[in-house]
């Protein structure tokens, strides 16, 4: 750390938030957006998130900020008054953690997207189908995620996994540059170069501890035609496709991405594959056959090239309608052995309606350095997420205490987890020090302060 820098930043701070009552008219009269209160006809709507599951969460003001200027007034109105700020992109957050009983700082009405010269400006409420639709229209893409109605400030700021990132990386890994407006209010481009351990943060550190990005930049990549396959094996097949995917996806060729579903639903459990390849056909049936000699046949089999757009919305799944879920999260570092296999098999089994849904790592994801970003999880084989309906976390807590023996204590920011005591390794690992040294240069007084926070 720089310690010119240090004191600087420090020194624009105070050292203990104000108690001046919150003057919420002049917040409003000050921005270029808008501010919702309670009361105001747009309030009900306003502070809805994804999961309905917050729905009872209900903040003193929706700040829909216009410009990096109404987000440093509302940095500044929260250092003025103590009220607690908290900064939403698209209302995604597993725990809830994208709103609370003080500000919210709305990106949404910043979600523009540019396209020049293999570069793409993208606003952080800019909602992840609309970023495919848009740069589809250049013929480019960037590596991200598969639901549809995420925001990408979000996404890019925790890493960011979806259906190429075996071939292009993470979301942040495409990461150029970002706008980012400080605790103290200052609006900063940070890149390689200028402000450099902010740029690094801002790459896995997770979205909400060191300031609000207004703004990414990310290198795009080529967006034709892509391979989208969809296998389906009846349920005894469970183990042996866990056993058989494990082996085959992560070792795989970079251009080809998997992710293994285990569900239980109202119509009966189910052994699902859907991904995606950067390639024709031929190479893409030879690639399954090699599964499928070790699973056995499929129920249901698909295997196509389609624009890269068209895939993109069917890995969504659908239009991303409001859902009451609760989550949790593993990193594999190591395959499964068959204890492990089978005792996750027994778990989705188990009465209730959830899933196990495992996403390949390995390619591009694991040729960058652990510390090269803030995402530490580079040499995991791939990511698991449990998911279950409704709000009780029973079958989650079960399931991921069961798997703790065989996946260990690595998990996944982006799907932030309220139950983790030992967060800070578990979602940082060797890079939790450096980013709590990133945390008192440019936010000491903390003011962002999420339950998990850095």
């Amino acid at each position: 750390m720089n310690r010119r820098d240090f004191l600087g930043a420090a020194a624009l701070v105070p050292l203990s938030l104000s108690t001046a009552p919150p003057d919420w008219a002049g917040l409003r009269r000050g921005l270029k957006g808008t501010l919702v209160r309670p009361g105001d006809a747009a309030y009900d709507r306003s502070k809805r998130l994804f999961n309905p599951a917050f729905d009872g969460i209900r903040p003193g003001g929706i700040a829909y900020c216009e410009t990096s200027e109404d987000v440093a007034k509302c940095l500044a109105f929260a250092r003025r008054t103590g009220v607690a700020v908290t900064a939403r992109s698209g209302g995604h957050s597993y725990a809830g953690w994208s709103t609370g009983s003080g500000l919210v700082v709305d990106l949404s009405r910043m979600d523009g997207v540019a396209h020049r010269a293999g570069l793409a400006t993208i606003g952080p409420g800019a909602r992840l189908m609309d970023v495919y639709t848009k740069l589809a229209r250049h013929g480019v893409s960037i590596p991200a995620g598969s639901c549809p109605t995420v925001g990408v400030g979000g996404l890019a700021l925790g890493g960011g996994i979806g259906a190429v990132s075996r071939k292009y990386g993470l979301t942040c890994d495409r990461l150029v540059s970002a706008r980012v407006v400080t605790a103290d209010g200052r609006i900063l481009d940070c890149d390689a170069n200028r402000h450099p351990a902010l740029f690094w943060a801002c790459r896995g550190g997770g979205g909400g501890n060191f300031g609000v990005v207004t703004s990414f930049t990310f290198r795009t990549h080529t967006a034709r035609e892509i391979g989208h396959f969809y296998l389906r094996w009846p349920w005894p097949k469970a183990a042996a496709a866990v056993a058989a995917w494990q082996d085959w996806a992560p070792g795989a060729p970079d251009e080809l991405w998997s992710s293994l579903h285990l569900v239980r639903d109202r119509s009966g459990l189910h052994v699902q594959l859907a991904g995606t390849f950067l390639g024709g056909l031929t190479g893409l049936n030879r690639h399954l056959a090699a599964l499928v000699a070790k699973v056995g046949q499929p129920q249901a089999r698909t295997a196509r090239v389609v624009p890269y757009l068209t895939a993109m919305r069917i890995m969504a799944g659908g239009p991303g309608l409001r859902t009451t879920f609760s989550a949790k999260s593993h990193l594999a570092y190591g395959k499964l052995p068959t204890a492990g296999i089978a005792k996750l098999v027994a778990w989705v089994a188990g009465p209730g309606q959830h899933a196990v849904l495992l996403d390949a790592f390995g390619g591009a994801i694991g040729r960058v350095g652990v510390r090269d970003t803030a995402f530490p999880h580079r040499a995991a084989l791939y990511s698991v997420q449990y998911y279950a309906d409704g709000t009780s976390r029973t079958w989650l807590r079960g399931v991921h205490g069961e798997m703790r023996a065989f996946l260990g204590d690595h998990a996944y920011v982006n799907y932030v987890d309220p139950d983790l005591r030992a967060w800070r390794s578990a979602y940082y690992g060797p890079n939790a020090a450096r980013l709590a040294e990133v945390k008192a240069t440019y936010d000491p007084g903390r003011v962002f302060r999420l339950p998990q926070g850095v």
